[in-house]
């Protein structure tokens, strides 16, 4: 049963009006190509940013159906069935059967995919640390606490309800 999404705020603080700003600097920051080219060349995998997303989402659940990922995803079903061959074609992922219903498939890493996921993620954490090399643990710690609460709260908040609130793990 759908609930009704809170109300807006009439007026946004300042202070949640630079959170807003930093998010969008760094969203923007952490999609551009070039960066994402780089990443895939440190880690060794060459694989786009749909296919990644993906890899990342089914390494973090589950083995998924393909109607799953797209919705945790928030893209179309022929989009993840595609990146799905194509990830299939790579040896990345395999499909296996639904254990709660004989003719539907899942979608799984094979170790080749673990492997991929692994060490796009040591990739990933490996530049941000260069780029937070000069914080304290302790100021670390604080950003990955807040930064987790903050995640939980908007998910919490979510205002479009078809939204999947398992999609963050992507």
């Amino acid at each position: 049963m759908p609930t009704e999404p809170l109300p807006l705020p009439a007026v946004a603080t300042p202070e949640v009006i630079e959170i807003e700003r930093a998010l969008t600097r760094i969203t923007y920051l952490s999609t551009r190509a070039r960066r994402h080219d780089r990443l895939m060349a440190m880690a060794g995998v060459p694989l786009d940013r749909a296919a990644v997303a993906l890899l990342r989402q089914v390494a973090d659940s589950e083995p998924l159906r393909p109607g799953e990922l797209a919705q945790r995803l928030g893209v179309e079903a022929s989009h993840v069935t595609r990146t799905v061959q194509q990830l299939q074609k790579s040896g990345y992922v395999t499909r296996v059967p639904d254990p709660d219903d004989g003719r539907a498939q899942r979608i799984e890493l094979t170790g080749a995919g673990r492997e991929a996921v692994d060490r796009i993620r040591d990739a990933g954490a490996r530049g941000m640390q260069l780029a937070l090399s000069g914080w304290s643990p302790e100021e670390l710690g604080r950003l990955a606490t807040l930064f987790h609460r903050m995640v939980d709260d908007v998910l919490s908040c979510a205002v479009d309800d078809d939204t999947d609130q398992s999609a963050v793990s992507a």
